[in-house]
């Protein structure tokens, strides 16, 4: 490694400190317990996962489960791609130190996405048109919501279409993911396992035999 490099990395890990340190400095200021938007967060991530624990469908809870996880995952880069770049902001969290908001990324959204996905396969109903819509009340509903009680805010030209597109992807690429998984445990169930490929060969061998 140059001495170029070395001096830009080092650069940037002291930005890095230097934000994480402006982050903690700025939530014990505002958004610290003793402000009632830390209470509401708190219990946005706290009520879906308990709504959760009750209304999963624990049949099919590693299908639902993963495809949650997708949801998780997917937003969280999104979210995390659109705050460390200046495009939206949470002026208020429950953990300072991570940059998108773990309420919205870990708990509420993926929840929610989680439970009309278990809908839609319980009732047979076509999951791109209700994740459509669902989408459209997050973005053209629930963030403006948010913008109001000043929980979130919009910078360089963002806009609630933008939310919307981004609310949209991430919940066909996670279906499209699960499809893909489910696809490779259905692939796997057709072909004999070791066992039944054993089975297969001494019945094959009898009817030799008895030949």
């Amino acid at each position: 490694m140059g001495t170029d490099q070395t001096n830009q990395l080092e650069q940037i890990r002291k930005l890095h400190e230097k934000v994480s340190s402006t982050s903690i400095n700025y939530w014990f200021k505002y958004s610290n317990i003793n402000t009632w938007e830390f209470w509401i967060i708190l219990g946005v991530f706290i009520l879906p996962l308990i709504a959760l624990y009750f209304l999963i469908d624990r049949k099919k809870a590693i299908l639902i489960g993963f495809f949650g996880f997708n949801i998780h995952i997917w937003f969280h880069y999104a979210d995390i791609f659109c705050v460390t770049n200046g495009i939206v902001t949470y002026p208020y969290k429950f953990i300072p130190l991570l940059p998108a908001s773990v309420p919205l990324d870990t708990s509420l959204i993926p929840v929610t996405f989680m439970l009309l996905y278990q809908w839609t396969l319980n009732n047979r109903r076509n999951y791109y048109l209700y994740a459509t819509a669902y989408s459209v009340f997050l973005s053209f509903l629930f963030k403006p919501a948010l913008v109001n009680f000043g929980l979130f805010r919009l910078y360089k030209g963002m806009n609630y279409f933008y939310i919307f597109l981004i609310f949209l992807s991430v919940s066909f690429l996670s279906k499209w993911m699960t499809n893909l998984f489910l696809h490779f445990q259905q692939e796997s169930q057709k072909e004999p396992t070791y066992g039944q490929k054993i089975s297969i060969k001494k019945l094959f061998l009898k009817k030799v035999k008895a030949k």
